[in-house]
């Protein structure tokens, strides 16, 4: 199969599909690699290292598109000109492999299925023992964990970890993490290595020992015992349990330094976690790094790649796509996520897996041109953009 890797067209976007090592990795599977001039240059990887990794390099987007079998990417297709969609690109019957965001971008799902594509969208890759090599959600949420805390750091007027001086005792920042899934234990994991003294809420009971294991101090309230769904996502809880959250949150602002907010429900709008008023509660100086701010935000001051400073000297930090702020170990995590996925679902031995195998029905969001994933069942009806 002849594997494409264009160049990323969204200005913002450092990160690329396939690295050197992935592409030597997939040769070896048998399949043929084709680049775009260019392509993982913001990464860090030159066109010299995927030709020596077995690649064909192309000089442009219309030449890799023509052959392209296997599309992968990070960002879904986008239009290239207000008339020009970068799925219309595709050979009819092509496969697309990446980020879909068809909740938010839906245009990019329609454009697909007008070509009769088959769509495997990495957000919906099941979270099971087997799928957790082909994760990229965890795998981006590790790289957002990591580098919120750095921003807070960076952000923050006093450093994170106890100091004992002659001139004096440096006490250690208190940071609050908001949710604790991937991106909030490791930035939980990253906040302690920095000496700061960290706390972490979420409704989910199972992560209390997570939480415990890392050094943090568990938040405790009453929790749900249905607080996530079969596939490992935190669920939409009720107005009421909401306000039981924001009481147990605001009990402890007025002494953090640092709030990370990490909470998200799939494919619906980010709960808010911290009000105004509850923002007000914070000392001056405090900072609030926000990993919702593209759902909506867990900050109600929140603006998505903006930061916010309050009357009281509150900063919220809108954080928007952290992983391409260090594209190199991104895209390496990326890429490896890519390599398993598509070793599974096209092995060089023995048959593909089935249309009904967990992994292959759980990713496929499009086949042939039909949208076929459940939770996309509400946008079949809605006509592309140009």
């Amino acid at each position: 199969m002849n594997i494409a890797v264009p160049r990323e067209t969204i200005p913002s976007e450092t990160r690329v599909a396939l690295t050197p090592a992935v592409v030597a990795l997939l040769k070896r599977e048998g399949h043929t690699v084709t680049v775009q001039a260019g392509a993982g240059l913001a990464a860090g990887f030159t066109d010299e290292a995927y030709v020596q990794a077995g690649a064909t390099l192309l000089p442009t987007a219309a030449e890799l598109y023509r052959s392209a079998e296997l599309l992968v990417k990070v960002h879904p297709p986008a239009p290239r000109t207000e008339l020009v969609h970068e799925a219309d690109a595709l050979p009819e019957g092509a496969i697309y492999m990446g980020f879909l965001n068809a909740f938010t971008q839906p245009e990019a799902l329609h454009h697909l299925a007008g070509r009769k594509a088959t769509v495997y969208a990495l957000e919906f890759v099941p979270r099971i023992t087997r799928a957790q090599s082909m994760d990229a959600l965890s795998s981006m949420a590790t790289v957002s964990g990591y580098k919120s805390v750095l921003l807070a750091a960076a952000r923050l007027p006093k450093m994170f970890p106890l100091l004992m001086t002659a001139a004096g005792t440096i006490t250690p920042a208190q940071v609050l993490i908001l949710g604790a899934g991937v991106a909030g234990l490791q930035a939980i994991a990253t906040a302690r290595r920095l000496g700061a003294k960290v706390e972490a809420f979420d409704p989910r009971p199972a992560v209390r020992e997570q939480v415990k294991s890392l050094g943090a101090a568990f938040v405790e309230m009453e929790l749900p015992k249905d607080a996530e769904t079969a596939g490992g996502y935190a669920k939409e809880m009720s107005p009421e349990f909401l306000v039981k959250e924001q009481e147990a949150i605001a009990a402890r602002l007025p002494k953090m330094d640092v709030v990370i907010a990490t909470a998200q429900v799939f494919g619906k709008r980010a709960p808010i976690l911290v009000t105004v008023d509850m923002v007000k509660l914070m000392k001056p100086g405090a900072v609030i790094v926000d990993l919702a701010a593209e759902q909506g935000g867990n900050c109600e001051l929140t603006q998505a790649g903006r930061t916010v400073e309050t009357p009281g000297g509150v900063s919220i930090i809108g954080a928007v796509n952290l992983p391409a702020t260090v594209p190199q170990d991104a895209s390496l995590l990326y890429a490896k996520n890519l390599f398993n996925l598509i070793k599974h679902l096209f092995p060089k031995t023995g048959p593909a897996p089935e249309a009904d195998d967990e992994i292959a029905r759980g990713a496929c969001a499009v086949r042939a041109g039909e949208i076929v994933h459940p939770a996309l069942q509400g946008l079949k009806d809605k006509p592309a953009s140009p």
